[in-house]
């Protein structure tokens, strides 16, 4: 504790001893400083920081013009050990410090210096000025200030061990209270166990003569069962015999329907031969029609014609709404559409692969796809075009596989223009499939009577696969 330490201090010096002669040549003596009380010790560090801003620049020691420039809440805190060393190594300073604290203390200050404190005055902040100012009797104002600030102590520790004993008292009240309310709660619960027993008995008793009554009624039931069975018996005997005569009965009916379903058949293989017969004529007139007509044989669809066709306008060629198509979303409709005969399904090609695997370069999506739509069409057999935007943009794309046709959009057209085109080229009647989840793709595919379905249909179908 810094302000315990001894310093030399010319004011403490004690007046000699009454009928001793003073040696007016001797040093004064140097008495050690008092051991302070710890509240009384950060009091006088509080009272230092409060007006230690408050001295001229030249007036601060060295050690604390540092602290002197700390914010208030940080003052005392922090500069603490560096203030309490310069009160006791430096009595001017302390001079200084003390004549700004006695003026900040009004009349309690000038009662300290004149050493008639109240009594009523709290003893820490006494004892703090009387450090500061010295007066006569100063050791005893601290001496006093710790015995009180002990007092205190002790008398808090009295509250606090009565405080304590009355909350356990306090708590054994309680406890003796919930004792007996659980101990009527033990008697209530007592009470109702006997009359549940009690019961219990009385049913006992009626469950005993219900068993007898039971059991006697249950010998009467196994010798009614006994006559029940020879009844059954002999039924069972006479169910057999009829039994018998009506598998007889069925034998001469199958008998019967063998010979009608063999003339049937030599019926039905009559109508075969007659219907064999037509279908091998008109078979024979197709094909001298054509052989007359000198007809070259169909080897290129719709789809082809539209491709070669670029240079047509847009709307050329425009067919009426038809009644083919219906307004679905269901993914599992694609399966049946392309099981139709002769079923041309059309795949909007980065509308697909951008919502099922965007994050690959366009070069790995559109790869997926085709390879995709070759196991589609080798599957099912049917016609596969996939459509993409910008053909100027595409460097040697390898070859697509069998069955599927791969088509780009040229300079001035769409993806989704192709695709129209693609629709309307198709007769009336064939089943047009379009892949898409562009709401305007479907809207306009519809009404030239293809099914619009949703990315995700193939997309599941893809997976599958």
């Amino acid at each position: 504790m810094p302000l315990s330490e001894p310093y030399d201090d010319h004011s403490s010096v004690e007046e000699p001893v009454v009928g001793v002669p003073a040696d007016e040549d001797a040093p004064p003596a140097i008495e050690p400083e008092p051991v302070l009380p710890e509240p009384v010790r950060q009091r006088i560090v509080t009272l230092t920081a409060a007006v230690l801003p408050g001295l001229p620049a030249d007036e601060v020691p060295v050690p604390l013009r540092r602290v002197a420039k700390f914010a208030p809440n940080r003052r005392a805190r922090l500069g603490a050990p560096a203030i309490a060393a310069q009160l006791t190594a430096d009595p001017l300073f302390r001079q200084r410090i003390t004549a700004r604290v006695l003026a900040d203390a009004g009349d309690l200050g000038a009662a300290v210096v004149d050493g008639t404190a109240p009594a009523a005055a709290d003893p820490v902040e006494v004892a703090a000025l009387a450090y500061l100012a010295r007066p006569r009797g100063w050791r005893e104002l601290i001496d006093a200030s710790g015995e009180a600030v002990r007092a205190e102590a002790d008398s808090a520790v009295v509250a606090e061990l009565v405080r304590e004993a009355e909350q356990r008292a306090a708590r054994a009240e309680h406890d003796r209270a919930v004792a007996r309310v659980e101990a009527e709660k033990l008697r209530d619960e007592l009470a109702r166990v006997r009359e549940e027993l009690g019961q219990l008995r009385e049913e006992a008793r009626q469950l005993t003569r219900t068993l007898r009554e039971t059991q006697a009624r249950e010998r009467k039931a196994t010798e009614m069962l006994a006559t029940e069975r020879g009844r059954a018996a002999r039924a069972a005997a006479d169910a057999d015999a009829e039994l018998r005569r009506a598998r007889a009965r069925l034998a001469e009916a199958e008998a019967a329907a063998g010979v009608a379903r063999a003339s049937a058949k030599e019926a039905r293989s009559v109508d075969d031969a007659r219907l064999w017969l037509l279908l091998e004529t008109i078979g024979q007139a197709a094909v001298g029609l054509r052989r007359e007509l000198a007809l070259d044989p169909v080897d290129r669809l719709p789809a082809d014609f539209v491709a070669d066709a670029f240079a047509e306008q847009p709307g050329a060629g425009q067919a009426g709404p038809s009644t083919r198509a219906r307004d679905t979303d269901d993914p599992a409709r694609l399966d049946q559409l392309l099981a139709l005969p002769r079923a041309h399904l059309v795949v909007d090609g980065y509308n697909v692969t951008k919502r099922g695997f965007g994050e690959m370069s366009l070069e790995q999506q559109r790869k997926r796809l085709i390879t995709g739509l070759g196991g589609i069409a080798a599957q099912t057999g049917d016609e596969v075009t996939v459509v993409f935007d910008g053909a100027e943009r595409i460097h040697g794309l390898p070859p697509a596989p069998r069955g599927v046709r791969v088509l780009f959009s040229r300079k001035g057209e769409t993806a989704d223009e192709l695709i129209r085109r693609l629709v309307r080229a198709e007769p009336a009647g064939r089943p047009v499939v379009v892949v898409s989840s562009d709401r305007e793709v479907a809207d306009g595919v519809r009404r030239h009577g293809a099914y619009p379905l949703g990315a995700d249909s193939l997309l599941r179908r893809l997976a599958r696969s």
